[in-house]
């Protein structure tokens, strides 16, 4: 475990995954991530090479067929620390053996963890290193911890908006696929109550909120946490089994629709590289 610290808050980052493992504020004592408990074993989760699940786990490309589980490889892989400083850590993954049975491409994916006063910046960084177009999605996955207080309880806190939306969620099917029609959600709102079950359909995922930050808040203590996420065009909200906790996902990428034709040239939310 790699750890990095300045006056006010503090981090802990596994080389597996490249995934945050502590968000721990030294002034109020408090850590903002959720434990991995029985409920769900992660913490912070990076996705990489792609967002959310394939349509039978599959894709095509150049005539081939892959198999790619639910949210890419990377957060179930060994980074190698490439870079430290005395406010940031980088993390690199590169292309081999294993990873080109699954996606045939020559990459080096960087995770960056930089300290800003209180502010905790994450940066992703994709390269591609090999001679043709590369198709590739990366999101973030982390579960903050609610309530983040003791005396408090999860139905307390809710998910603020900085601007006030009118956004249709997403549907996802039983094989976590993207439904074809979205459904009316917020309705010229920038409040979201938290409830334990807000998440019986599985994640709320967004595709055109105008907002650029969700704050975690509640009435009950000075409290919260604000996700900064501009240049992520889709947002994933999730949580599982009455957990005590809520993801907030920036993603450029989404899951497969129902409806999709399986080529990753084709698939939406990839970025050619």
């Amino acid at each position: 475990m790699h750890t990095l610290s300045n006056n006010k808050i503090s981090i802990q980052v596994n080389p597996k995954g490249a995934e945050l493992n502590s968000l721990f504020n030294k002034e109020t004592n408090l850590e903002y991530l959720w434990n991995a408990g029985a409920e769900w074993p992660k913490k912070s989760p990076v996705l990489f090479p792609i967002v959310g699940g394939l349509k039978n786990n599959t894709y095509t490309y150049n005539g081939k067929e892959y198999t790619l589980l639910r949210h890419g490889f990377a957060r179930d892989m060994n980074f190698n620390l490439i870079g430290q400083t005395s406010n940031s850590l980088t993390f690199s993954l590169k292309s081999n053996e294993e990873t080109l049975k699954v996606y045939p491409f020559d990459f080096t994916f960087m995770v960056r963890y930089t300290l800003h006063d209180t502010m905790l910046e994450i940066t992703f960084i994709v390269q591609n290193t090999g001679a043709e177009n590369m198709y590739a999605s990366v999101g973030a996955h982390p579960a903050f911890k609610v309530p983040l207080v003791v005396g408090t309880t999860y139905e307390d806190y809710f998910l603020e908006f900085n601007k006030v939306e009118n956004a249709d969620r997403w549907p996802l099917s039983a094989q976590g696929l993207i439904e074809e029609k979205s459904v009316s959600y917020l309705d010229n709102t920038d409040v979201l109550p938290l409830k334990k079950d807000l998440f019986t359909a599985d994640a709320i995922v967004f595709k055109d909120l105008q907002s650029t930050s969700i704050t975690i808040k509640s009435n009950k203590t000075p409290h919260g946490l604000k996700v900064r996420f501009g240049g992520f065009p889709y947002m994933g909200l999730w949580s599982t089994k009455q957990a005590d906790f809520v993801c907030i996902e920036p993603w450029c990428g989404i899951a497969d629709s129902v409806n999709a034709d399986v080529q990753l040239e084709n698939k939406e939310g990839i970025a050619v590289i």
